[in-house]
């Protein structure tokens, strides 16, 4: 069971809420700086997470990969 008052909480109740997120927004929104370890921890608790690559502009016109992850369909059903 995750505690909601957690980093991975907060995650959770924003991935269960049908929401996408990424390292700059999980900052921003959540106020977590180390995202992959918070998806790390949801995954071993058996939650099931979608990644996929995104290209994005960043503030200097540069193309650049970024990493969104969102929950998958058939665990956000359960």
């Amino acid at each position: 069971m995750i505690n909601h008052n957690t980093q991975a909480g907060r995650l959770l109740l924003h991935l269960e809420a049908g929401k996408a997120i990424n390292r700059l927004s999980a900052l921003v929104e959540l106020g977590i700086f180390e995202l992959s370890a918070r998806i790390i921890d949801l995954e071993s608790h058996g939650f099931k997470i979608h990644k996929e690559r995104k290209t994005v502009t960043n503030r200097f016109d540069e193309k650049t990969s970024v990493t969104e992850y969102s929950l998958e369909k058939e665990r956000m059903a359960a």
